[in-house]
């Protein structure tokens, strides 16, 4: 399983982002995907996920009601729609799976992820 994450830039407060998770490997449906953020000096943080079934989507307060998880199974391709963002959004993202069958508590949970893709940097100005 590969994990490719695009699409991070710099964007000023207010402002939106859409970041990409392509899968290869196997269908993005057979797997949980969540989204996790690292900003400098801080661990890595649980932002959003959504669950194989496409529809069970789970967000870290911070970013409720201003962030969505999406997936484009043709595309084999998770999405995170960032809108409003705010400084302290700034970090490197990060995508990963969960091909186990993870319960929806351990979900913000980074252990439980198999695999990883390479973060893609967030930086929003104020």
């Amino acid at each position: 399983v590969q994990l490719q994450a695009s699409g991070g830039g710099l964007v000023q407060a207010g402002g939106s982002l859409r970041l990409s998770c392509t899968v290869s490997g196997r269908p993005v449906r057979s797997y949980t995907v969540g989204w996790f953020r690292q900003a400098p000096e801080k661990e890595r943080a649980f932002v959003a996920a959504i669950r194989r079934d496409g529809y069970s989507t789970y967000y870290a307060d911070s970013v409720k009601g201003r962030f969505t998880i999406s997936r484009d199974n043709a595309k084999n391709t998770v999405y995170l729609q960032m809108n409003s963002l705010k400084p302290e959004d700034t970090a490197v993202y990060y995508c990963a799976v969960d091909e186990g069958r993870i319960i929806a508590g351990l979900i913000p949970n980074s252990y439980y992820y198999d695999y990883w893709g390479r973060g893609t940097q967030v930086t929003v100005s104020s």
